[in-house]
């Protein structure tokens, strides 16, 4: 049977899932067999394993940090919206069902069992499995059929350490409070807290934590510095909107109210001389260098979106400009010609027009198509040359793409043809998720940029070695802040 310790938050984007990778690489460098869990996730990015099974993105970047292979066990339950009041639920890697978030509620209690068995599943392979809670446990509206916090941690009887993000202000309230709404058995699981991201002279704090401790006796178990952290981070994606750079090569990811795995555009962001902006002004549209129309959850609505801000006319100038546009997943189904949905799969629409770039039609179909591919980039984007660049990634989409004889195919995938291109190459799409992860077709595309605006060109980027470095360092920086031996001795380790 393995130990366990889960991190629990005062709410959203506190630090939880950075925090659980980290630990997952701390204990894994000391020789452990560890793996993460979060039993139920909501999130637009999403993963395909092997298996060709969904699952949150965060696990992946945990189980990558412990350095096993990312399985839907780690993440049974997956909640991708599809409205303010519904999302698509799937379990175990597969679609369950659409429900309403009340309806969901109702299907707690059944979900609950295949969480058990997820986690029964880890249980038996792994010596240590580090838990992420989801927002706060002191939502008290949602306690009873609770499966992802302290109902969860009761049901599997593990330790709890509370996050508080002292970035937001009010950081000991937040502790205090969330502690003070829990019953009196859910009170006895935390063990202790965290203060994250801190900014200044730790010192100053040290006087606040003696008198909290007076108020509420559970030990203060760290308090680490805010820094940058190249990880990615499921609930990063709104800090990532309100960003802005000046870098002299600008990457506009067309920013959708539905936009589905962000970390598509993660390699990007580690490139010295490349900002990732997510635009939805027309000056934006004008400083990109590449437009990107990124992947989402619902493609007819954002394509509607897209129109209803008039951003489809920013596309189509930039696109007169000679500006290369690449639609990934459904941002590749919205530059073609027609997107027909006659099963009513997202919308009760029978279709919608595309943005006309490729002659290319989109149906959607009632089946998720969820597979790893790799293959060969067929036919290049503009000022790339022709070089035999090998890809990998996953894909995940509900619709099937069909293109005229005078589109050509951009991907080999799998020993089939994917996505296309224009004739100038200007315009490209495809199914594949981690395109830019590739190094060679990234640098490749960044190179023709550079050499169009005169600049310096830069060496290759690695990003596998930058993701390993990126996991020691997260590991290095909660390891130097935090009491390792009183974690260990809650896990039940020496």
């Amino acid at each position: 049977m393995a130990k366990n310790i889960m991190f629990q938050g005062t709410g959203s984007t506190v630090g939880k899932s950075v925090i659980t990778a980290a630990l997952c690489r701390i204990l894994n460098d000391e020789g452990y067999a560890v793996a993460p869990f979060k039993s139920q996730n909501m999130a637009l990015n999403a993963y395909v394993t092997k298996e060709g099974k969904e699952m949150g993105r965060a696990q992946v970047v945990q189980a990558e940090a412990a350095r096993i292979e990312p399985h839907v066990s780690m993440n049974p339950i997956l909640l991708k919206p599809t409205s303010d009041m519904g999302s698509q639920v799937v379990v175990n890697g597969k679609v369950y069902m659409n429900l309403s978030a009340s309806d969901y509620y109702t299907h707690k209690e059944a979900l609950m069992t295949e969480v058990k068995k997820a986690y029964k599943a880890l249980d038996e392979a792994y010596e240590i499995i580090v838990i992420e809670g989801a927002g706060s446990p002191a939502e008290i509206n949602l306690r009873k059929n609770d499966i992802v916090n302290m109902g969860l941690a009761e049901e599997i009887d593990t330790p709890v350490i509370l996050i508080g993000d002292i970035d937001k202000g009010g950081v000991f309230a937040s502790i205090y409070g969330t502690y003070m709404l829990l019953s009196s058995s859910e009170q006895k699981r935390i063990k202790g807290y965290i203060i994250n991201k801190f900014r200044g002279d730790v010192r100053l704090l040290e006087p606040g934590i003696e008198m909290f401790y007076e108020r509420l006796p559970i030990p203060c178990l760290g308090v680490i510095p805010f820094e940058r952290i190249d990880v990615d981070d499921e609930d990063s994606v709104t800090e990532r909107f309100l960003s802005r750079n000046t870098s002299p090569i600008q990457i506009g990811v067309v920013r959708l109210p539905y936009l589905s795995n962000f970390t598509d555009f993660t390699p990007f962001e580690l490139e010295p001389d490349v900002g990732v902006q997510y635009i939805s002004t027309q000056e934006d549209f004008e400083k990109s260098d590449i437009i990107i129309l990124p992947g989402s959850k619902s493609t007819i609505k954002d394509l509607e979106y897209i129109k209803r801000l008039g951003m489809d006319q920013w596309i189509k100038e930039a696109h007169s400009k000679g500006k290369i546009i690449i639609g990934i997943c459904g941002g590749y189904q919205m530059l073609g010609q027609e997107i027909k949905d006659p099963l009513h799969v997202e919308t009760n629409n029978d279709y919608i027009d595309g943005l006309g770039l490729l002659e290319m039609t989109t149906t959607m179909m009632q089946e998720k198509t969820t597979v790893q591919s790799e293959g060969e980039v067929v036919n290049h984007p503009k000022g790339i040359n022709g070089k035999n660049h090998k890809v990998k990634g996953y894909e995940i989409h509900m619709g099937v793409s069909t293109y005229s004889d005078r589109m050509r195919p951009f991907l080999k995938l799998n020993n089939r043809l994917d996505g296309c291109m224009n004739a100038t190459g200007t315009v490209c799409g495809t199914y594949l998720h981690g395109l830019f992860d590739m190094d060679g077709f990234r640098h490749d595309l960044l190179t023709a940029i550079r050499k169009e605006k005169a600049m310096e060109q830069q060496d290759l980027v690695n990003f596998a070695r930058l993701k390993e470095e990126a996991y020691d360092h997260i590991a290095n920086l909660v390891k130097q802040n935090i009491d390792m031996d009183q974690i260990k001795a809650i896990v039940g380790i020496k």
